[in-house]
């Protein structure tokens, strides 16, 4: 879907060298071979709202909203680039199918995926490493498969490894996919709960972050809590606490 009405990007964190902002969902980050007539991108929404060249720190696919962080300047981009996943931390929220383990590591190394833009493509399988937190579950009048309801379950995320798609990924590989997920999900699934919900989304949301500052080295924790079409299926399904 191409974002042809101009999104709203709101500051979380701003300082004289970095900026975090919370994106929306359905925006890409940066232009991109996938931009199919977009006309809006968070990288040139930044740039125009603080007036200044940004750099983005990582990227959040289309679908996933939440906390993204921009430099101001190279020295900023390479301070943190150095920073290690113990360093460097990124908490998500996700609602997926089925209910979860309380806790869990998901330990399960991943092969890049294939880039046809890559001249040379890595094929070895690379550690990655995602832990699971499971918060609420909930159970809706709507079949899957063999059964006649769907169970559902409000996870964390946090990543300890940074692979392209990893929760996404990590979360179909134990058979709980993120719903709304087109790539890696279940199509009939998520088409049947887009209509419940009255809502179609990625239920993936960057909900925090946390890194040492590049200047002061000091602990700065941003959230970014649930907002919009999230927060209105997790108050639909009672789990208002997480709001």
């Amino acid at each position: 879907m191409c974002t042809d009405q101009k999104p709203l990007l709101k500051v979380l964190y701003q300082d004289d060298c970095l900026a975090v902002v919370s994106k929306p969902e359905k925006l890409l980050t940066h232009r991109t071979e996938i931009a199919n007539g977009d006309q809006y991108f968070a990288l040139q929404l930044a740039r125009d709202l603080f007036g200044k060249r940004v750099w983005p720190l990582y990227r959040l696919d289309r679908g996933t909203s939440g906390a993204l962080m921009f430099a101001f300047d190279p020295q900023t981009v390479s301070a943190l680039a150095q920073q290690t996943h113990e360093t460097f931390q990124k908490q998500y929220f996700a609602i997926v199918r089925g209910t979860s383990e309380k806790t869990m590591l998901i330990d399960h190394a991943l092969k890049p995926p294939v880039d046809p833009y890559l001249r040379v493509q890595k094929t070895e399988a690379q550690e990655a490493k995602t832990l699971l937190t499971t918060l609420a579950s909930a159970e809706v009048p709507v079949s899957s498969g063999k059964y006649e309801t769907t169970r559902l379950s409000l996870v964390k995320l946090e990543l300890l490894t940074g692979r392209r798609h990893q929760i996404r990924r990590h979360m179909k590989f134990i058979a709980h996919p993120i719903i709304g997920d087109a790539t890696y999900g279940k199509g009939p699934l998520n088409r049947a709960l887009a209509e419940y919900f009255g809502r179609d989304r990625l239920y993936l949301h960057c909900c925090g972050i946390s890194f040492l500052h590049p200047r002061t080295g000091t602990r700065v924790s941003i959230t970014d809590r649930l907002d919009g079409d999230f927060a209105e299926t997790v108050k639909q399904l009672r789990w208002v606490s997480y709001i």
